[in-house]
């Protein structure tokens, strides 16, 4: 296990989420835009969106039919802007416009579930969280790092695996691993940098050339 972070930190040192944000809020909004769509697509949605509207206040103030407007060429796009909506007033009743830095408090806003807290308690807050997106999952369970049935069997096999000096960083590697690299067709085991060190049977040659 320590090996294959050395492996990630040594060929990425800094890795970034690839979604596009301001601030702890855009990332939470931007988080939640993204379930079942791809971050290309929350990213094309929100560079016209965050500049008018980087706070709860200010997104509230827009309104439910503007922000549907903004969003919808993002899958589920109706219910997303009535959670975006609903999450901005609740950040103004209970936290004074501030996102939370708890993911009991996180979790309790509309739309937000394990996943999206994990994001953002990770990437606003710096916190030693794994968020397990489809990428993660099934990196987990292919190379054998942690398997498990459900998506919080994997998070939770990681956070007893990966070394501490590595948890910060630990699921943007896996997450950009699974999305480049440990593809769900045609993983590209010919360039993995830990082919190695991976469990799965099916390991091809195959780099994508």
């Amino acid at each position: 296990m320590f090996e294959a972070f050395s492996r990630f930190r040594a060929a990425n040192p800094d890795p970034k989420g690839e979604l596009e944000h301001l601030n702890p809020y855009t990332l939470l909004v931007a988080v939640a835009l993204s379930a079942q769509a791809t971050d290309a697509g929350v990213n094309k949605a929100t560079r016209e969106l965050f500049p008018v509207a980087d706070t709860p206040q200010k997104m509230v103030a827009l309104g439910e039919e503007t922000v549907r407007d903004f969003i919808k060429t993002i899958g589920l796009y109706r219910n997303k802007a009535k959670n975006v909506i609903a999450l901005s007033e609740q950040l103004i009743a209970l936290h004074g416009g501030e996102v939370p830095r708890s993911r009991e408090a996180l979790e309790a806003l509309p739309g937000v579930g394990r996943k999206t807290a994990n994001v953002v308690l990770n990437i606003a807050f710096g916190e030693p969280t794994i968020a397990v997106d489809t990428h993660l999952f099934r990196v987990g369970n292919r190379t054998g790092l942690a398997p498990g049935k459900t998506p919080l069997e994997v998070e939770l096999g990681l956070l007893e695996v990966v070394p501490d000096e590595f948890m910060r960083h630990a699921h943007h590697w896996l997450i950009l691993h699974g999305r480049y690299t440990c593809v769900a067709r045609k993983p590209l085991c010919g360039k993995c940098i830990i082919n190695d060190l991976c469990k799965w049977p099916e390991k091809s040659f195959y780099t994508g050339a």
